[in-house]
This record gives structure tokens, C-alpha cells and sequence, in this order.
């Protein structure tokens, strides 16, 4: 049978693929999440955009979607390799450390939010059960978004990832619940003692299971040195564990965290999470351009004022509650504001709690659809909400840390180091060694606070501004160290610091010979390429092992680098001159 390129699936699928070569190298390039560009893909190739276009012009239907409830299928297959990869990387000992977290912060996170919301919501004329239904929905955060913005390591990341992980494993529980509360409901409250059994027992069958089983699986695999077989078990792997979560009752997104887990235990999840990489950004791209398919702007533009009001009211209760909270919890301001104010819009999970809702008759088709359009335009302006929480999180730490780092005596000579990262701790380790004052700056709180609790002197500010440079005394410093992994920036530093101190000793860090020589016309007394090191160490290394005394190979490494270091300087000097001889001829013309 032939196969048809005109059939609607095909179509379609075309028309993601194609978002898909467009928006992430396009965003990528001018370094906007692409999490923006697949929603307002949706929007524009959706029914509501120019799918209203294609009676008029025919052409159109190749380049919309015309059924999208066809790729919501793939949307959710999306969803659930997130959880898988997100699985990957943790462990059951950093999960179990957790639980306090989890099920503490996690639990009163969830409940604590929806009973704000349900009361404001019952205030306004909604009845208690549909307050309920609606207070639960829209507590819930977008796992899919909230957690590829900011990870699972950073202080953020592990505070989201944790009320996250709560609320996905009480979205049966709460899609029972609002059953039970229906007025045709009988057993309800029992089956969901049925599915917390039958859950329980799964997921440790699969625990049990999975320790004996998966190491044997992927062994087998790479011997075959097949990278196919490889990703077939992988992705076997995890729709196994979801359908016997599913058939539990349980979420599948519970079976492909824990699948993740799992795997993460062994020695081949490395291997894993390159192999099943790829699939997990497309299918997180349809899912968003499903999310931007709801979008009807032609119906935000009529119902635009309450509509604000309530993606407002949401995000401000739920960033509030939040943000209290991660503080009780010990949280830095910074650190609470930011994940509150991430944590703020509904999520993907609200669409079916939603419907479950309606189904159950304990809100109005009309109501459901009113805050279905608030959620998908709460997930739209999620990494806005992002954004906008670094930057109040960076304003409240900057006024929070205030105190002056530990005291430097009066008058003494001292070094002062601009960046903190593994570069500048390192340098400032070995002045310590050897008694050397020194002051280091660094914007970036996390290791502001890391450092100072470390017992070093770290001041947290941004070298740009001329208030920190007085504050600084960098005409009286010893020497200045440039230690930033930014090309640009340290040039343009080193520039600026060498017009305000002319004599101050600047050394620089450099990522290769012809930055280097660029930071050398930009006035630093040394720069040193990372490249040049680590070959000269690659290579002390390569002669010792081969027997050669110590002596000579510290000798010749010293020579080499005094030769590179030369050669370097000369690059730097004869591009120099050049402009100094334009620069003097055009101020010869002009006298």
C-alpha cells in the first residue's frame, strides 16, 4: 500500500518538525529560552490562529495544525521522559535526604496554596465542593517548565524540585478525591485506599525488580555495541514502569521518575540520558505548542480584565504562601522569592484536574473553560515569571548582604580578586597559603554565601559600577586579579581598570593565546591561557612518566612558557602599533 503524504497526521507532524529546526537554533542564538518560542508557535499554527485562515486560503493547511488533539498524545510522552531524566539524575539516598522537603515544605505547599485560592474563590460566589476543585487545580506548578529553567542542583531548583515531586505524586489522589466529592459519587473515598495499596505495592515490585533486573538488561546491551538496542531498552525502560503505574491507579509520570532512579543506580545512566536526550526536547517542544493551541487571542482581548485578575491573584498566592514557607524552612529571601514567584503559574496537570472538575459537576463547562485559558496563559509567562524572580532575587540579597566581608587590617596592601568561581577560589587558596591579604568580588550570591560561610572574604557586588571601584581602593591594591569566565567582560575590565589605576599590576585569566594577546593591548600586566597551562601540565606530566629528573622538566616547562608568553606579548605589540600610527596620522590631518 502506498504511503500518503497528504494525510492530516502527516501534515502536521511536518509542521512540529519544522517549529522545531526554527525556534531552538533561532531563540538559542539570541539566548531566549525556546520555551517562549514553541508557545507562540502554538498559537500561531494552532485552530485559533491561522487554522481560522484555511477556508480562505487553502495553502494554509499545510503549515497548521489541524487536529491538535492528535499530538497530544506525543505532548504527554514529552512530560513523561522529563520525569524520566530528571530521575537520572538523582539518587534514592539524595531522594530519601528529601523527605522532609518533600513531604513537609511539599505537602503544605500544595494544601496550604489551594485552600487560599479555594477561599477566595468560595468569597466570590463559588460553591465550597467547586472551590475545592478549583483551589487544588490551580496549586498545582508546571513540573514540565519549572524544573528545565532551573534544575534540580541550584538552592532554587532543589526547593521546586521538591514541592514538584509532591504535587505529581498527589495528582491521583486528587483527581480520586474530586470523584468522590461528585453528587453521583458512592465509593469514591475507597477506591482511593485501593489505589494508595495498590500503588504502594508497585512501586516497590518495581524497586525490587529493577535492582535485579536492569543492570543484567543494559549489560546485554552495550555488549551487542549497538547504540539502537541501547535506546530501545531504554525507552522500554520507562513505558514499562509507566504502564504499571498507570494500571496501578498511579500517575505515569511516578513510574518513569522512579524508572529514572533506577537507572541512575547503575553504571549505563550516562549512557541513558545522551541516548534519550533528543526525544525528551522534541516531545517537550509539542507539548508546548499544545499549551500555545489554547491560546485564543481573540478571546483574551474580550475578557481581558478579569482574565488578568486572575492570572495576577493566583501567582500572588501562590508565590506568597511559597515564599513563607521556603523561610520557615530556613530558605534565603532571595532564594524563597525566586522559587515563589517560579512556583507561581498553574501548571500542565491543572488542564485535567480542571476537567475532572467539571466532569464531576462540582464546576460550570464555562467555568473550566475561563481558568484553562488563566492556565495556559499562566504557563506562557512562566519563564517570564523566571526571570523576573532572579532579578527580585538578586535585589533582596544585594540589600541583605550588606555586612563587610571579614576585615582587612587598615592600610595594608592587598589583592583584590574579581570573580569567585573554581578560577578565583583557587587563587585565593594559595594566597592564603602564603599570608597574602586579599578581598575577592563575585555577583553571584550563591557563591557570596558559600564562600563567606567557607571563612573567606568574599564581597558580593558588580565590578561595573563605579560606587564598588571607590569602595574597592583599587589605586592603592597591591594587584588586581581578573579570574571571570567571560572573554568580553575581563577585556573590557582590564581596560577600564587600567585608565582609572595606570601603575596597578593587572593579571588576567585567559581562555586561549589570542585572548590573551587581546587582554595584553588592553593594558593586563600578565595574562595567562588556560589552553598554554594545561598543555604545559599535560606535558610535565608526559615527561615524568617517561623518566626524565624533575629538575630539567620544571626547567624547560618555565622556558616554554616564558617563550609563549613572549610570542604572545610581540603579537599583541604589532597589532597594537598599527593603530597608534592610524590614530597619530588622523590627528596630524586634523590639526
Amino acid at each position: 500500500m502506498a504511503l500518503r503524504l497528504d494525510n492530516e497526521g502527516f501534515s502536521d507532524a511536518l509542521v512540529i518538525l519544522g517549529a522545531a529546526g526554527l525556534v531552538i537554533p533561532a531563540f538559542a542564538r539570541f539566548r531566549v529560552t525556546p520555551v517562549i518560542g514553541f508557545i507562540l508557535v502554538g498559537m500561531l499554527v494552532g485552530p485559533a490562529g491561522l487554522g481560522t485562515l484555511v477556508d480562505r486560503f487553502p495553502w494554509l493547511y499545510y503549515v497548521t495544525i489541524t487536529k491538535p488533539e492528535s499530538i497530544e498524545p506525543f505532548a504527554e510522552f514529552g512530560i513523561i521522559l522529563l520525569l524520566f531524566s530528571i530521575g537520572l539524575e538523582l539518587s534514592f539516598r539524595r531522594l530519601w535526604s528529601m523527605r522532609r522537603l518533600v513531604f513537609g515544605t511539599g505537602a503544605a505547599e500544595l494544601f496550604g496554596a489551594a485552600a487560599l485560592i479555594g477561599v477566595t474563590l468560595h468569597f466570590l460566589g463559588q460553591s465550597w465542593a467547586g472551590s475545592a476543585g478549583l483551589g487544588l487545580a490551580l496549586a498545582l506548578s508546571s513540573t514540565a517548565l519549572v524544573l528545565p529553567l532551573v534544575g534540580t542542583t541550584s538552592p532554587v531548583g532543589r526547593g521546586a524540585f521538591a514541592m514538584l515531586l509532591f504535587e505529581d505524586l498527589a495528582l491521583v489522589p486528587i483527581i480520586f478525591a474530586l470523584g468522590a466529592m461528585a453528587p453521583t459519587a458512592n465509593d469514591g473515598w475507597s477506591g482511593i485506599a485501593g489505589v494508595a495499596l495498590r500503588g504502594g505495592v508497585t512501586v516497590v515490585a518495581m524497586y525490587l525488580g529493577g535492582r535485579i533486573v536492569l543492570p543484567r538488561l543494559f549489560a546485554q546491551a552495550a555488549r551487542t555495541k549497538s547504540p539502537e538496542l541501547f535506546l530501545s531498552a531504554s525507552l522500554l525502560v520507562v513505558i514499562v514502569a509507566s504502564v504499571a503505574t498507570t494500571a496501578a491507579g498511579l500517575s505515569p509520570i511516578v513510574g518513569a521518575l522512579l524508572a529514572g532512579l533506577l537507572i541512575a543506580e547503575t553504571e549505563y545512566h550516562s549512557e541513558v540520558e545522551v541516548m534519550t536526550a533528543p526525544f525528551k526536547g522534541l516531545a517537550l517542544g509539542v507539548f508546548l505548542i499544545t499549551v500555545g493551541m489554547q491560546l485564543d487571542l481573540r478571546l483574551i482581548g474580550a475578557n481581558w480584565p478579569s482574565l488578568l485578575m486572575a492570572v495576577v491573584g493566583v501567582i500572588a498566592a501562590k508565590a506568597v504562601v511559597t515564599y513563607l514557607l521556603l523561610r520557615v524552612a530556613n530558605a534565603r529571601r532571595g532564594v524563597a522569592a525566586e522559587t515563589g514567584l517560579l512556583m507561581g503559574s498553574p501548571s500542565e496537570t491543572t488542564l485535567i484536574v480542571l476537567g475532572t472538575a467539571a466532569q464531576a459537576q462540582l464546576i460550570l463547562p464555562s467555568t473550566a473553560a475561563f481558568w484553562q485559558t488563566v492556565t495556559a496563559i499562566g504557563l506562557t509567562i512562566t519563564p517570564l515569571l523566571a526571570k523576573a524572580g532572579r532579578l527580585v532575587s538578586r535585589r533582596i540579597e544585594a540589600r541583605s548582604t550588606t555586612e563587610e566581608p571579614p576585615a582587612i587590617e587598615e592600610g595594608a596592601a592587598r589583592t583584590v580578586l574579581i570573580g569567585f568561581g573554581r578560577v578565583g577560589q583557587t587563587v585565593a587558596d594559595m594566597l592564603a597559603v602564603h599570608n597574602l591579604p586579599f578581598i575577592a568580588v563575585e555577583a553571584d550570591i550563591d557563591t557570596v554565601a558559600e564562600g563567606r560561610a567557607a571563612g573567606y572574604p568574599v564581597l558580593f557586588g558588580d565590578i561595573a559600577r563605579a560606587e564598588l571601584v571607590d569602595r574597592l581602593q583599587l589605586t592603592d591594591a597591591k594587584a588586581l586579579i581578573l579570574t571571570m569566565d567571560d572573554p568580553v567582560l575581563t577585556v573590557r575590565l582590564a581596560r577600564r581598570m587600567r585608565t582609572l589605576a595606570p601603575k596597578l599590576p593587572i593579571i588576567a585569566r585567559a581562555r586561549d593565546a589570542g585572548h590573551a594577546a587581546e587582554l595584553y593591548r588592553a593594558g593586563v600586566t600578565d595574562a595567562v591561557p588556560e589552553t598554554l597551562e594545561s598543555s604545559l601540565q599535560l606535558s610535565e606530566a608526559v615527561l615524568v612518566d617517561l623518566g626524565v629528573a624533575m629538575g630539567p622538566v620544571i626547567a624547560s616547562i618555565h622556558e616554554k612558557r616564558d617563550q609563549m608568553r613572549q610570542k604572545i606579548r610581540r603579537e599583541a605589540e604589532l597589532t597594537r602599533e598599527p593603530r597608534i600610527r592610524r590614530i597619530r596620522r588622523l590627528h596630524e590631518r586634523t590639526r
